[in-house]
């Protein structure tokens, strides 16, 4: 049985709820990503921030990118991801709740990142096109 542990991308950071979203953009250009999870205070997950968030919620706005909280971006639940739960429970998860990246924790703990090109280069075919199709339809 393939784990969530075994797919993650390790060592994801977080930005910080108190940082902005242009914290957030250079932060992700260093790691060359494109979302980075949200954490608060108490260093609990409370959502993820995609490059797309940046410029549809921000830029396109015309909010100011330095200025702009990086937790006012997130989502009413953070969707996680538990590193020891099967590959079958990433997929649900990722598929229910149409995310394409998926914080991966242990107890409170983050440990890592899983996202859809994960998904492709660790699982059998079949299963990343069912993902890729609950992705895609609204």
């Amino acid at each position: 049985m393939t784990t969530a542990r075994e797919i993650m991308s390790s060592g994801a950071e977080c930005v910080r709820t108190d940082q902005t979203a242009a914290d957030a953009a250079r932060l992700m250009a260093e790691l060359g990503v494109g979302g980075l999870p949200i954490c608060g205070p108490d260093d609990k997950i409370k959502g993820v921030v995609t490059d797309r968030d940046l410029i549809v919620k921000v830029v396109a706005q015309g909010r100011d990118v330095g200025t702009f909280p990086a937790g006012d971006l997130n989502q009413a639940e953070a969707v996680t991801v538990g590193a020891d739960d099967p590959a079958e429970e990433v997929l649900a998860t990722m598929g229910r709740h149409k995310v394409r990246r998926l914080p991966v924790i242990d107890g409170q703990q983050l440990v890592g990142m899983i996202s859809l090109s994960d998904v492709a280069r660790s699982l059998p075919h079949t299963e990343v096109g069912e993902l890729v199709d609950a992705l895609s339809t609204d």
